[in-house]
């Protein structure tokens, strides 16, 4: 439910914020956030199974921060670099929070920790207040960049359009296809990475808590030091083929690995891998159109991010049933696909048009 409508919410809400500004679809994002979270804490003291599915869903529908927070940086990116630079922030910001927030609920949910304190709710309350801080924040002290406001030449059925209008522009088309296998790849690893070292290495919640602080924290430094620097020196196409090989290979040495100390070292090229192509690719979406529409392209971006993890999501688990080492191997063909997509598709003129450093 929450990937199904965050699907769907993240290229409106991103959309939306080239209309109405930037700061007006960030709160619209936490108000929906907080209601969500107030929701799914009322549903589990009331034992309610269809008020927790609506609270997911208002939380996915309004899950398009990050996208509205990459547009608000292009906004303010000056160069190509600047702009890589920025988009690097974002995803190290990410992989922070993709560390703190896990290790944080379970703490909040573990009495082995706080004792009788722990409760099922209580991660949720503490979501809630976090999100309400970041809604004082944003209001407080956040100023868009653009102040022109456009009138709004839409309806709610962009929800459901919002993607498919995408075959109207062929260069958008071609950076969406390698991106999807892209991110279909790096999430078939990540998803299912905990649940591969519990059944081929026997981890616990130490040694896998462990093995994603190493995940976030790599990333989280590739991304802010690496991302600008990459885009400087180096063309894009190039840039994001190198990642693409890195992280095939380099998954295919995780999953052969008998060594379990071995896999915290493995891990680490995957990381950085996508930590300097993620943001080279966001640049290259950005790059395909105009300035009026980078809240719009931020938000595909953020569509295929989920409608990736959403199939890699339900078909991993009868994938795990076979083999552990299976959603690994789709994981390692999604790359294959990505570099043969490279190859056919990002020669072509438009797409190498957008091919530059600087």
């Amino acid at each position: 439910m929450f990937y199904i409508s965050w699907f769907f919410g993240a290229a409106y809400i991103s959309k939306l914020s080239d209309y109405i500004g930037r700061k007006n679809a960030i709160v619209i994002c936490l108000l929906g956030a907080l209601l969500g979270y107030i929701l799914t804490v009322i549903a589990i003291e009331a034992s309610n199974y269809y008020l927790l599915l609506l609270g997911r869903a208002i939380s996915g529908f309004t899950a398009g921060n990050q996208p509205v927070a990459q547009a608000a940086f292009i906004d303010i990116s000056k160069t190509d670099q600047e702009r890589s630079r920025n988009m690097g922030t974002v995803v190290a910001a990410s992989a922070l929070g993709l560390v703190a927030g896990p290790l944080i609920a379970g703490l909040l949910s573990d009495s082995a920790v706080i004792g009788h304190y722990a409760t099922l709710e209580l991660p949720f309350i503490v979501a809630a207040i976090l999100v309400f801080s970041t809604l004082f924040l944003v209001l407080g002290f956040y100023s868009d960049a653009r102040s022109e406001r456009r009138k709004i030449d839409f309806g709610l059925n962009e929800v459901f359009v919002n993607l498919w209008r995408i075959h109207e522009r062929p260069t958008i088309i071609k950076i969406s296809a390698v991106f999807f296998f892209f991110e279909l790849g790096l999430n078939a690893f990540f998803i299912y990475m905990d649940d591969y070292m519990i059944e081929r290495f026997q981890f616990g919640t130490l040694q896998n808590s462990i093995l994603m602080t190493v995940f976030g924290l790599t990333m989280a430094a590739a991304s802010s030091m690496l991302a600008g620097p990459f885009s400087t020196r180096f063309r894009k196409i190039p840039t994001i083929t190198f990642s693409i090989i890195v992280m095939a290979v380099s998954l295919t040495l995780f999953m052969l690995n008998g060594d379990s100390k071995l896999s915290y070292v493995l891990i680490i090229p995957i990381v950085v891998a996508f930590a300097i192509g993620y943001p080279t690719m966001l640049t290259l979406f950005s790059m395909s159109v105009g300035k009026d529409e980078q809240g719009w392209i931020m938000g595909i971006s953020i569509a295929l991010f989920t409608l990736g993890s959403g199939a890699i999501s339900l078909a991993g688990g009868a994938m795990m049933a076979v083999d552990a080492r299976l959603p690994f191997m789709a994981g390692i063909a999604s790359f294959v696909i990505a570099l043969i997509l490279v190859v056919t598709l990002w020669r072509q003129s438009d797409v190498t048009a957008l091919d530059k450093t600087g």
